[in-house]
């Protein structure tokens, strides 16, 4: 690392300060025919490759704290807008560059300068920024950057409040049943991360938006015709719906009889794998809940004889003991269920 600042006799701050201009150059005259644009790209490119060496290191050498304060609180300096610049012209860099950048993105979201994460500082000053990146799902050659710079950004929680509280979260939806399977996989991935990581925020929002967003979320992912999507889905309701801290949007969710059909039909799906996420979420959900409200005991106990049947010949591809002492008490729950035992 020492080696690499001697040859090039500039500092990490010189690096960053040369990658803004030629970010600048490349935004400007992308279009131009300028003789010497290509040269410069290739410039761009080398710049932004020993920036990523400095946060990350070499098969040489490990990275120095120091050179990465540097380099963090000059990416940050007062109206560089370096990371705008680095973002917005990534379409524009080859796909070696664009995979250096995005490393170097996620990696900034993470460096303490003065015990302060100083990206979260520039965000919240620029959260148009988050539009871009989302937008990004629509391009398929920057999709999966953006969607990995996106996920990295979110880690800051006034960042991802911004996110679930626009209108973006509507596009996901979108988003999620692309035909790309690496864009639509991405874009669930993000989609999970928004809503739980950050758990006062995520309670707060599902709080606000239990209508529109569980009559999509059931619509268009649970009874997606795409299998991934109805596997992913149905894991992301068991881990927002039995953490604790959404338990208030947990006690709307089982009172609803639509949402116990369509889990009891998807313990019905093909799919092994779905039938078996189902299980465990209509177990924790619906047959341990004490509280069971009339309408979801006269569906249970209506439905008794076949869900009985279903469970016989119940049971995943790998014996397990857990699985078949849950069986167990899923049977005797739902055999002792009368109409009279409504609360």
């Amino acid at each position: 690392m020492k080696g690499l600042f001697k040859s090039k006799s500039k500092t990490p701050a010189d690096l960053v300060r040369a990658t803004r201009e030629l970010l600048v150059y490349a935004d400007i005259h992308w279009n131009s025919r300028d003789a010497k644009r290509e040269e410069k790209m290739v410039e761009l490119g080398k710049l932004i490759r020993d920036l990523k060496i400095i946060l990350y290191g070499s098969s040489e050498s490990e990275p120095i704290a120091e050179a990465c304060t540097q380099l963090t609180t000059e990416f940050f300096k007062e109206n560089s807008n370096t990371l705008r610049l680095l973002i917005i012209c990534l379409p524009k860099l080859d796909l070696e560059a664009r995979k250096d950048a995005t490393q170097i993105v996620a990696n900034l979201q993470r460096q303490q300068v003065h015990s302060r994460l100083i990206a979260s500082d520039y965000l919240e000053a620029n959260k148009d920024l988050m539009d871009t990146l989302i937008s990004g799902y629509e391009n398929m050659d920057i999709a999966l950057h953006y969607g990995a710079m996106l996920r990295e950004c979110i880690r800051h929680q006034s960042i991802a409040r911004y996110v679930l509280e626009s209108d973006h979260m509507k596009e996901f939806f979108k988003y999620i049943q692309l035909d790309h399977f690496d864009i639509s996989s991405d874009a669930l991935a993000t989609f999970k991360e928004l809503l739980t990581r950050h758990k006062s925020t995520v309670a707060e929002y599902l709080s606000k938006n239990y209508d529109w967003f569980f009559a999509d979320f059931n619509s268009k992912l649970l009874q997606s015709s795409n299998y991934f999507t109805r596997r992913q889905a149905i894991k992301l309701l068991g881990d927002m719906l039995l953490d604790r801290s959404n338990s208030a949007t947990m006690v709307k969710y089982v009172t609803s009889t639509d949402n116990l059909m369509i889990l009891m039909n998807l313990l019905r799906d093909s799919s092994k794998s779905i039938q078996m996420e189902a299980f465990h979420v209509f177990k924790q959900l619906f047959v341990a809940n004490l509280n069971k409200p009339p309408e979801i005991v006269s569906i249970l106990v209506k439905n008794k004889d076949k869900l009985l049947r279903l469970f016989r010949d119940f049971k995943p591809d790998k014996e397990n003991e857990q699985f078949e002492a849950d069986k167990a008490q899923v049977v005797r729950e739902i055999m002792g269920l009368e109409v009279k035992d409504r609360p």
